[in-house]
């Protein structure tokens, strides 16, 4: 097993799963989001970034398996990524480590880079809570509610905090404050978008950015966009679309087990054939072929 602990967090790897686990003092987004188990078949590669301080390890998903990345739409700083750890000088040989156990899974699994048409991950634990600005959002499974504080407008604060069942939502949509331009997070309901402004639209959080406790409305929106009844592929939606529904609930891949010899002589075959047709180097062929045979 390859395990890296940093104070950013602790990543290990059994093989199948990559496990991460927010360091204590880590981002709020990270936080809220707790321990992620992210399948192998999720991902689409790893890298290590090496800089002056260390270096920074990055997984990279393929696209639509991850509700929080589909809802955060790219939008996510390196310090809230959840699939990004800060490696300390001494550890990078640790981090490169892990990198090749990584990449050797993927290899021999032959898990493909492109976009899946389902969530391969589960949305974040319930009840969540999240967001600023003038309120905060929360979500149980079934209801969403928004709770104003005196900052909010009056055309909010009239009724009272407002709340209403997931049937009722169409589509989530999550945008960061950006320099001057203040954020949202808002729910479109089913019977069409609201046209006013997140400032007086009483399915919105505006989001000024004055903390970075406000980047946890994404994890709000996750939640929500991961539980939504509709079914519409997220893999590959254009870059600002709305991150509108989810995919079906992901069935757990079937993995073969360690010591499962026919299967693993098979993808041995599998990998002389790649090797002989020019697909994988001999290093690539021979790294690959030693992970295959220490499991047998």
């Amino acid at each position: 097993m390859a395990e890296i602990i940093q104070r950013d967090g602790t990543w290990t790897f059994d093989g199948e799963t990559v496990r991460i686990v927010p360091g204590g003092k880590a981002h709020p987004v990270r936080l809220a989001l707790g321990e992620l188990a992210v399948p192998v078949e999720a991902l689409a590669g790893i890298s290590f970034e090496p800089d002056r301080k260390g270096g920074r390890l990055r997984l990279r998903l393929r696209g639509g398996a991850c509700p929080v990345l589909r809802a955060a739409d790219g939008r996510l700083k390196d310090g809230a990524d959840p699939y990004v750890l800060a490696v300390e000088k001494d550890r990078t040989g640790v981090a490169e480590y892990f990198v090749d156990e990584v990449r050797n899974a993927l290899l021999i699994e032959q898990v493909p880079e492109g976009p899946v048409d389902r969530f391969l991950l589960a949305g974040p634990s319930l009840p969540v809570s999240g967001g600023g600005g003038d309120g905060t959002a929360s979500f149980d499974g079934e209801t969403v509610r928004l709770t104003w504080n005196w900052k909010a407008e009056e055309s909010k604060t009239a009724s009272g905090p407002a709340t209403f069942p997931l049937a009722r939502i169409a589509g989530v949509r999550w945008l960061p404050s950006i320099g001057l331009e203040n954020g949202y997070l808002r729910f479109e309901p089913v019977d069409g978008p609201v046209s006013a402004p997140p400032k007086y639209d009483p399915y919105s959080l505006e989001l000024w950015g004055l903390s970075k406790k406000e980047y946890t409305a994404v994890v709000v929106a996750a939640a929500v966009l991961a539980r939504l009844p509709q079914a519409r592929t997220a893999g590959d939606a254009p870059a600002g679309a709305p991150a509108l529904t989810k995919a079906p609930a992901p069935a757990p891949a079937a993995v073969p087990p360690a010591d499962d010899h026919d299967v693993l002589l098979r993808r041995l075959r599998e990998l002389g054939e790649l090797h002989r047709a020019g697909v994988l180097t001999d290093e690539e062929f021979s790294t690959a072929k030693q992970a295959i045979l220490s499991r047998m």
